[in-house]
């Protein structure tokens, strides 16, 4: 136990994930590849991105708003492009279909892309960037959401947190590093926990209503979020929204439903994917280049590469057990009893 809650083993987290989902109505060949995910999500400490998003992903479920039983559908666009209509259900099983082409593809031509659309809630990007790395390939991945952030000297949201991801694949089937980063200074989803507990957010993370800085969530989130480095995070939260929107022909931030509220509408976003095979454009010097580039890093007392902080936690959360909050288990228990 800890003071907020429960200590979950891996082995029974997977189990509350997978229950809670076919309890909603998930489909079983929908729930595999997204259990796999949050479970990830959990262990590498990112908890308001795991357990905290399932319960939302089960109450959508539950209502319709998402087609948990729905199969996407991967149309074949050249030897190496791929389109994914995730047709209103889980965005996992839908990135999961694609990879299952684009992978190959990328192994045998260098160079492989993938656009989703009619998606929803890609949960932690650097999972599926993580995953094509464990792969062999060097990935990109882009998803955009509902809007909250305004344009730099703007008041208006046009654009999400918009986060991106790149990851690099090391030997055997490990990650050299992975890098995961929202455009925003901090994650929405922690402007939205202040609110929900009652806690102050520190100065700027969030604009409110007119532009001004605030600490204040409820504000903030009637607001803006703040993109990190200023006109360099909106910049790169555009680059990911035309990748996401135009690119892959989805839904605009402010075209999207919420991903949180029940208004009766799928979310209809988009995620993006392009995967290279790194030994075939290095002409074999990929490996050693990347060895002696985290070399010059890790070879630095205190530093530390993108995502080694995850992987460390894993470590510790896989033997000591994952913490939940004992509402949310509450919350997943009951729809797993179901």
């Amino acid at each position: 136990m800890t003071n907020n809650g429960l200590r979950l083993r891996p082995a029974a987290a997977r189990r509350l994930i997978s229950s809670a989902l076919l309890g909603a109505g998930a489909g079983q060949a929908n729930i595999g590849y997204l259990t796999d995910a949050i479970l990830d999500t959990e262990l590498s400490g990112m908890d308001g991105h795991g357990f905290y998003w399932l319960q939302y992903y089960c109450a959508h479920v539950k209502s319709g708003k998402v087609n948990g039983r729905v199969r996407p559908s991967v149309k074949k666009l050249t030897p190496v492009s791929y389109r994914v209509d995730a047709r209103g259900g889980f965005t996992h099983p839908a990135i999961e279909a694609g990879f299952k082409k684009l992978i190959p593809a990328a192994q045998k031509y260098g160079i492989a892309g993938m656009a989703v659309h009619n998606s929803y809630n890609a949960a932690t990007l650097g999972f599926h960037t993580g995953y094509l790395a464990k792969a062999g390939l060097v990935a990109f991945g882009f998803t955009n959401a509902m809007p909250i952030v305004a344009p730099v000297g703007g008041r208006i949201p046009v654009l999400g947190t918009n986060p991106l991801s790149f990851a690099v694949p090391g030997r055997k089937g490990k990650l050299a590093f992975l890098i995961d980063q929202s455009s925003t200074v901090v994650p929405w989803t922690s402007v939205k926990r202040a609110a929900e507990e009652g806690r102050d957010i520190p100065l700027g993370w969030a604009l409110d209503s007119q532009g001004n800085p605030t600490t204040d969530p409820h504000a903030g989130l009637l607001g803006s979020m703040v993109p990190a480095g200023g006109y360099k995070g909106f910049g790169i939260a555009l680059m990911v929204e035309v990748m996401c929107a135009a690119l892959a022909g989805a839904l605009r931030g402010p075209e999207q439903a919420s991903f949180t509220e029940q208004d009766g509408r799928t979310v209809g976003c988009g995620q993006f994917f392009f995967a290279l095979e790194p030994k075939m454009f290095s002409g074999g010097a990929f490996d050693g280049q990347i060895k002696a580039l985290v070399k010059s890093i890790t070879d630095q007392k205190g530093a530390r590469l993108p995502n080694a902080k995850r992987e460390a936690t894993a470590k510790i959360l896989a033997r000591e057990g994952i913490p939940i909050p004992t509402e949310i288990y509450d919350v997943l228990r009951s729809y797993a009893k179901k």
